[in-house]
């Protein structure tokens, strides 16, 4: 089979918005020109679209026109790496998904232990926060939520009392090893953030578990959140104001 018609039976397999590179396709050194042309002509002839140098996806079509590859497979080389992961989609990219924002941002933000400047990537701009715990498939969801209670003030059209109130609802579903284990992950995190996750944990009358949050803070540091104590009755013991 000639590299081309290899090129374009391989990617006809593939599920649409996947996104992909040239070394899906071989390892072969003297075969990589011919399928980076092979590519290349196949986005000429509208059969693929180029997400960013070297980085091509299966277009879906709909009557609104082309849809893009979601977060996930636009950053996917940033997220794992040799198949381990390194990386997790965070802040703008999941608050959405956490129901604490109805806005759709062109920012991907990505946690990885090792951040790298901002770039562009087509429409979207990519940006990095630095994550102190080690990252696993399996503390991911936790740490993306420790993220937002990081960043509360920067969530789009949710202010901090409505932040608050579903901050209580995502954590009430949670089992007590997982908010124990979320504990253990806050205390790599700023003292305002493990103030204000002791205070969500008391609300929901779990303060047994508190108890290193609490003994990690300065007892005279103040942690400025307007709208909070709308939503906790906790905040006054965490000096939330």
């Amino acid at each position: 089979m000639k590299i081309a018609e290899y090129v374009a039976f391989t990617i006809d397999r593939l599920p649409r918005s996947y996104v992909f590179t040239y070394a899906d396709f071989t390892s072969e050194v003297n075969q990589k020109e011919a399928v980076i042309k092979a590519l290349n002509r196949m986005v000429a002839a509208g059969k693929i679209a180029k997400l960013s140098k070297g980085r091509y996806y299966k277009p879906e079509n709909t009557p609104f026109g082309k849809l893009q590859p979601n977060q996930a497979q636009v950053v996917k080389d940033l997220l794992e790496e040799n198949g381990k992961i390194t990386g997790y989609l965070t802040g703008y990219s999941i608050y959405n998904q956490l129901g604490l924002s109805t806005q759709v941002s062109n920012t991907i933000q990505i946690g990885k232990n090792q951040v790298r400047p901002h770039f562009k990537r087509e429409r979207y701009t990519i940006t990095f926060v630095k994550q102190k715990n080690t990252i696993t498939k399996e503390n991911i969801p936790l740490l993306q939520l420790l993220d937002a209670i990081r960043y509360i003030k920067k969530i789009p059209d949710g202010g901090v009392e409505s932040s608050c109130q579903r901050f209580l609802a995502i954590i009430k579903k949670l089992s007590l090893k997982k908010i124990t284990t979320m504990v253990r992950l806050a205390m790599k995190y700023p003292p305002a953030t493990r103030a204000l996750l002791g205070a969500l944990l008391e609300q929901l009358q779990l303060s047994e578990v508190t108890e290193p949050l609490f003994k990690s803070l300065n007892p005279i540091t103040k942690y400025k959140l307007e709208g909070a104590a709308r939503a906790l009755s906790t905040t006054e013991k965490w000096n939330i104001t």
